[in-house]
């Protein structure tokens, strides 16, 4: 079994996974790991972030234009390389080690919140 820390409804309460839409992806070269530099559009509350996705195993940035993402938005910006990342998306490593963008299967408002 296993041993996670159980956390209480608070504690999930103030992370804010919301949905978003990808409208600019194109590639990262400066980044050391290979990622996709995006821009993610989460409704005229929150606005167009910004997000360095590690996902071009499974991506063409072409195919992720309009493509639906969960990310947490409120996390502190992040400096990575010369790139400052707003928003961290989700995913899910695959058997090899690939991750697999999390997303809602239907479309749902820009910035609909995960509860």
């Amino acid at each position: 079994m296993n041993q996670t820390e159980h956390i209480d409804w608070s504690d999930f309460m103030k992370v804010e996974l919301r949905v978003g839409r990808i409208v600019a992806a194109e590639a990262f070269p400066e980044a050391r790991k290979p990622a996709y530099k995006l821009q993610i559009d989460f409704g005229s509350d929150i606005g167009v972030l910004k997000s360095s996705a590690q996902i071009t195993a499974l991506y063409a940035p072409e195919t992720l234009i309009g493509k639906q993402v969960v990310a947490v938005t409120n996390f502190p910006k992040k400096q990575i390389g010369p790139f400052m990342s707003e928003c961290l998306v989700t995913g899910f490593h695959d058997a090899s080690g690939n991750v697999s963008l999390c997303a809602p299967e239907h479309q749902v408002p820009l910035g609909t919140r995960l509860l």
